[in-house]
């Protein structure tokens, strides 16, 4: 039977040896294979997020451009709400009545903000109602008179256009749709496409001139001796604005105020008119755009399409703002523009990145990413390999540990022997007087005391290896500490008949910690000194305050011996856990290496540290270095009364 235990064992044995790198082979197969995967994906994702980190953008810059559109609109639009003209054809004002509009906006806008006074360069009246030849008159907000004036040169387009649309009401509202060639047949059936009804109350735009055009019509009103006309006639108001002042007032301040950032403007910023010739109305840089080769991150037709109503194109802008595209999109429509041409496209508002363009940072972001992503495939191949180092470190620390446990055992066997051998001479009836007993019964407890000891010293050195040490910091003073010490190695010492020797420096401040920490901490420290006291039989503790490099106050408390000492080449090493010199092996001393690894633990865990200082042939002394708490003696006491009170009720 035994022989085939240890053949299964073997065989066991044989197969794991076996089976190990095949094991390992797989999983790095494996692993790999999912590496590669992990990169396909990678690859994938980073695509898919740079392609929604463009969007995101595209989709935080069109709510931007809207709202630049709307300030534009506010600041053209201002004059119009002024002068209150009449949407429809049952308006009984007179052109006296726009006068003291103007001439009070007029005023108002000195007083005020000059901006829209600078803005409007002047208002005129197109008379085409009247038999005979059509007059241009100029409103004089100052003398509040009509003046006939000449028509300024580029004006002749605009003006005639209005001409040809004043037979009645219907036909001025529509003034600005481009009117086909009889022949056109193809021009007729855009028309009749673009056909729409009223547009923000009948005002017009010329973006060449600029200028803001109205029909006015006037009704027969016989409490108004100033409106003599019977039946409904058209003129027209005309507001020339000031495309300077566009260029070079508003235009840069809405661009600051939509598009700038801590490093100025995020965009570079364009208006541009995209006629059959287009040109630069605005722009925030001298090198754009490139109207030949202009690739705009996005695009915005700064009036709109030809409308279908104020309200219903609006709205649908307001609705689609979160799905339209925001590369190239139209803005609201407040004033449809006068087409002079069939094809004739608006101003236009272009944007790119000031780093270039939304693609190219986007292409930017999806390299960084890519390259985290290949900088985390990195990471977990170096983490395979980790892991095999790991294995290999394992197999080592197995090692270690099966020579802690024969150590260990090694020193559990010495007082277990004893204490079976002195229970065996019980059970053979060896003992029979009463000396005998006393004696084996000293033998039991010594030895007992070994094994506890022993016992204790490795689970206190587990649970500082784990950190799950708990301690409780109270106010503590040295003479209290001092006193634990001496009762807990009480026994030792007196069993080794060495003499204990304790000076305390008077008005010692007193310490934060644990008791029973800081007392297991000086203990090591004790045994240690007992332990290789040599023939000397001598043990000195010492409590003393100093003053460290940073002026602060600590307590020392020095563990003194006067034994063999030790050489300066082991000095480095007594700390280690399990370390134990080759002088004291070949004594035959007891011991794991362990009393004084924990000693510098608990030390360091009250916030301390420990030192050594030691001459070979001269003695060795041990520092165990606190904190000094910042409370007086007093204070202390009193405080480690409450402690101690508070912890008898838990």
């Amino acid at each position: 039977m035994k022989n085939l235990s240890d053949y299964t064992a073997r065989r066991h044995s044989e197969w794991g040896i076996r089976a190990f790198p095949l094991f390992w082979v797989l999983v790095i197969a494996g692993m790999a294979s999912l590496l590669v995967m992990v990169g396909v994906l990678q690859y994938r994702w980073t695509k898919e997020l740079s392609e929604s980190a463009e969007a995101r953008i595209g989709n935080t810059l069109k709510p931007l451009m809207l709202e630049w559109h709307l300030d534009l609109y506010s600041e053209l639009s201002a004059i119009c709400v002024a002068m209150q003209v009449g949407p429809d054809s049952g308006a009984h004002d007179a052109w006296n009545d726009y006068l003291p509009r103007y001439a009070e906006w007029n005023q108002v806008a000195a007083e005020g903000s000059a901006a829209n006074l600078q803005l409007v360069q002047g208002i005129y009246e197109w008379q085409t109602s009247t038999p005979g030849k059509s007059e241009l008159l100029r409103l004089d907000p100052d003398a509040k008179t009509l003046d006939v004036v000449s028509i300024p040169v580029g004006w002749e387009p605009l003006l005639a256009r209005l001409k040809a649309n004043s037979a009645s009401v219907a036909t001025a509202m529509r003034a600005w749709e481009f009117n086909a060639p009889a022949g056109d047949v193809s021009q007729r059936n855009i028309n009749r496409t673009d056909a729409r009804s009223n547009a923000l109350a009948g005002w017009q735009l010329d973006d060449h001139i600029p200028a803001l055009v109205h029909p006015v019509v006037h009704h027969a009103n016989p409490f108004n001796s100033l409106t003599p006309v019977k039946g409904p006639t058209v003129d027209w108001m005309v507001v020339i604005l000031s495309m300077d002042y566009i260029q070079t007032k508003i235009l840069p301040t809405l661009a600051n105020r939509y598009f700038a950032g801590p490093e100025g403007l995020e965009y570079k910023i364009a208006v541009i008119d995209a006629t059959i010739t287009p040109h630069i109305i605005y722009t925030s840089r001298a090198d754009f755009p490139d109207l030949e080769h202009g690739a705009f991150d996005s695009k915005m037709n700064i009036f709109g399409p030809s409308p279908k109503s104020v309200e219903g194109n609006f709205g649908e802008s307001i609705q689609s703002s979160e799905t339209m595209e925001w590369r190239n999109f139209s803005a609201p429509v407040w004033f449809p523009v006068i087409q002079y041409l069939p094809r004739e496209a608006p101003w236009m508002l272009v944007l790119q990145h000031r780093t270039g363009s939304l693609a190219a940072v986007a292409a930017d972001i999806w390299r960084r990413n890519l390259l985290t992503g290949g900088v985390v495939l990195l990471l977990l191949t170096a983490g395979m390999a980790l892991i095999l180092f790991t294995s290999r470190r394992a197999q080592k620390l197995a090692k270690l540990q099966l020579d802690f446990v024969a150590s260990v055992s090694h020193e559990l066997l010495t007082p277990l022997a004893a204490i079976y051998c002195t229970g065996q001479n019980f059970t053979d009836g060896l003992v029979q007087t009463r000396s005998d007993m006393v004696a084996h019964g000293s033998i039991i407890t010594t030895q007992a005391r070994q094994l506890t000891d022993l016992v204790r010293q490795i689970l206190l050195f587990a649970s500082t290896e784990s950190g799950t040490s708990r301690y409780t910091m109270r106010p503590l003073q040295v003479a209290r500490i001092l006193q634990s010490v001496r009762e807990n190695a009480a026994v030792l010492i007196e069993a080794a008949g060495c003499q204990l020797e304790e000076h305390i420096e008077p008005g010692m401040p007193g310490v934060v910690g644990d008791l029973p920490a800081i007392s297991q901490c000086l203990q090591n420290l004790v045994s240690n000194a007992v332990k290789y006291s040599g023939k000397a039989g001598w043990v000195g503790i010492f409590a003393a305050v100093d003053e460290t490099k940073g002026h602060q106050k600590e307590v020392q408390i020095r563990v003194q011996d006067r034994g063999p000492g030790i050489s300066a080449a082991e000095l480095t090493q007594i700390f280690k856990p399990f370390y134990r010199s080759p002088k004291v092996v070949d004594a035959q001393i007891h011991g794991t290496g362990l009393g004084l690894a924990v000693a510098k633990r608990i030390a360091e865990a009250m916030g301390g540290t420990l030192t050594v200082e030691s001459q070979v042939g001269v003695g060795s002394t041990f520092t165990l270095h606190l904190p000094a708490s910042s409370h007086s003696k007093d204070e202390v006491e009193v405080l480690v009364s409450q402690s101690s009170e508070a912890h008898t009720h838990e």
